[in-house]
């Protein structure tokens, strides 16, 4: 039988997801220190909490349980047999969370834990056993043949993107689908590094200075946000899926998927009496826009195709540096970024905020002509 012609979307996926986990452990970064009267030995063990919160149980058995089934599963396809892909599962998740705890010594906001230890690597070893179940019952097989019929052969980037995306729509944004908005965050950020930096204090008090107050967007410019907000993601897809009813197909998937995200981020957010809060009236125009604007390219060549992602997100990523922060946005950042949801702060902060620029740099590496990708 024939080799697949498709890269693993399971290795890029893996990496990115434990990039987010590490940044998950290790928030805020801040407070840096040596541990008070603790020797290098000490720290190396780690020791079972005299409390047990149910939250934060469930959190660590699940939230590894991915990285262990991405990891097995890129090793399973990268030829490793089923032992070896679930040592490699279980033992990625395991070494992951061994080093995140050990460093959260030096971190006065966080505290080490044998529990929390042990629930990464159970999850990971989970995650790894339901890979190769999913092996053993064929579903893999099944999805490559799907992917060999809907994508092209380099889909893998794009896939992993368009997992993420989902993903960062549960950050909080000032407009519903408005990811990209990093600027104010990069300001201040920068600002705080150069503050006693004794020849770059010219460019300190340039960035300290507070920015003009943003007027509010007119319901024109929030429905425009909006609609590039999903166009943008179609295109991506647009790129490896080949033309006609697939990639319609894909666009209703993209407002599906869409609807439920800021739903569900909203949820979270306000309590679900308040989930379809964001379908306000600038919302519904601007997603009819959007699934207009992205069932008229179905048709499109693949290079037309990248060429307008990068409009689509170039306009988007303008667009929301130009919304201000409400108090209502004020508000839910704050509940994320002080409750129980800073568990996973890192996992849709960092995707919410980089998203659209990772998205241009792959759309820029797909405007040439490629052979073998199947698509005109």
């Amino acid at each position: 039988m024939m080799p697949s012609r498709h890269r693993s979307l399971a290795l890029p996926l893996a990496l990115a997801y434990a990039a987010l986990v590490v940044y998950a452990s290790l928030y805020p970064f801040s407070g840096w220190r040596w541990p008070p009267g603790q020797e290098l030995p000490e720290l190396l063990a780690l020791h079972w909490p005299h409390w047990h919160i149910p939250f934060d149980i469930a959190s660590n058995l699940l939230g590894y349980t991915p990285l262990g089934a991405l990891v097995a599963t890129a090793a399973r396809r990268g030829g490793q047999r089923s032992g070896g892909a679930l040592l490699w599962g279980a033992g990625a998740g395991t070494a992951l969370s061994y080093g995140c705890e050990l460093l959260q010594h030096f971190l006065p906001e966080r505290v080490p834990s044998l529990e929390d230890f042990a629930l990464n690597a159970g999850g990971a070893l989970g995650g790894g056993l339901l890979a190769l179940l999913a092996y053993r019952l064929g579903l893999i097989d099944r999805w490559q043949a799907l992917r060999q019929r809907w994508f092209a052969g380099e889909s893998a980037t794009a896939l992993a993107l368009l997992a993420l995306w989902p993903v960062g729509l549960l950050f909080p944004t000032p407009v519903p689908l408005g990811l990209g908005q990093v600027g104010e965050r990069l300001r201040a950020a920068l600002a705080e590094w150069l503050q006693d930096v004794p020849w770059a204090q010219s460019v300190y008090l340039l960035l300290d200075t507070p920015a003009p107050a943003a007027t509010p967007l007119r319901p024109l410019s929030e429905s425009l946000i909006v609609a590039l907000g999903l166009w943008a993601p179609c295109l991506v897809a647009y790129v490896v899926v080949r033309p006609g009813w697939r990639r319609a197909a894909v666009a209703l998937s993209g407002l599906a998927l869409a609807f439920a995200g800021m739903t569900l981020s909203t949820l979270l957010n306000f309590g679900p009496a308040h989930a379809m809060a964001w379908l306000g009236p600038p919302a519904l125009p601007g997603l009819a826009l959007g699934i207009v604007l992205a069932l008229a390219c179905v048709r499109l060549p693949r290079q037309v195709v990248a060429g307008a992602g990068l409009v689509a997100l170039t306009g988007l990523v303008v667009g929301v540096s130009q919304a201000p922060a409400d108090p209502y946005f004020a508000l839910s950042l704050q509940a994320w970024e002080q409750g129980r949801f800073v568990r996973f702060h890192g996992l849709a902060q960092w995707v919410g905020w980089l998203w659209p620029y990772a998205a241009l740099l792959w759309l820029l590496t797909r405007l040439g002509p490629r052979e073998g990708t199947g698509l005109r």
